[in-house]
């Protein structure tokens, strides 16, 4: 990595979705939220890279700053996100009938138990970054587990849940996102 690594990208925000992304259409806001995730999967491996190759260095407010920024989206966006699936895309998959969808949706619901405490064991490896005090992050095992339940939503239990999903339903989905996070309705 050069000297001029850019760690941090103030885009990644929590709570401001993509430029196509509206709460109008739930299932795009849903997938605009994993480009989000990947994103910041990425930094969080570009930031594990930069700390193993230069380790705490002249860069090292902004490593803070990049493991800030991991630990506000994954404190925040991510736990918001996981409960929409709770909510509203797995039951609809539970319910179909289908065992193939059954079975998904009850993996999906596991590796969201799974990915808590991973999420604490590498939360305060980032503390320590971010206090100027870590040398290292192992961020391989949550970042492996995340992408591959991203994709398995992506390419599976999205597109069956919204074949399930009705206006009725993608309506109460809509407000109930934008009301649990103080937004004005639609």
């Amino acid at each position: 990595m050069n000297a001029t690594v850019r760690l941090a990208n103030p885009s990644l925000l929590p709570g401001r979705p993509g430029p196509d992304a509206s709460y109008a259409a739930p299932y795009e806001m849903l997938a605009a939220c994993h480009d989000k995730v990947l994103r910041m999967l990425d930094l969080l491996e570009r930031l594990q890279a930069h700390l193993r190759e230069q380790g705490p260095d002249g860069q090292a407010a902004q490593a803070a700053q990049a493991a800030r920024d991991v630990m506000r989206y994954f404190d925040l966006a991510a736990p918001l996100h996981h409960e929409d699936e709770e909510r509203h895309v797995f039951p609809l998959l539970l319910h179909s009938g289908n065992p193939a969808w059954v079975a998904l949706a009850g993996r999906l619901q596991q590796e969201h138990r799974a990915m808590a405490p991973a999420w604490a064991a590498l939360r305060q490896q980032l503390e320590r970054v971010a206090a100027g005090q870590g040398q290292s992050l192992q961020a391989e095992g949550f970042a492996s587990l995340y992408r591959a339940h991203l994709q398995a939503e992506d390419e599976l239990a999205y597109p069956s849940a919204r074949g399930l999903c009705n206006e009725a339903l993608s309506a109460e989905m809509s407000r109930d996102m934008m009301q649990r996070r103080g937004l004005p309705g639609l």
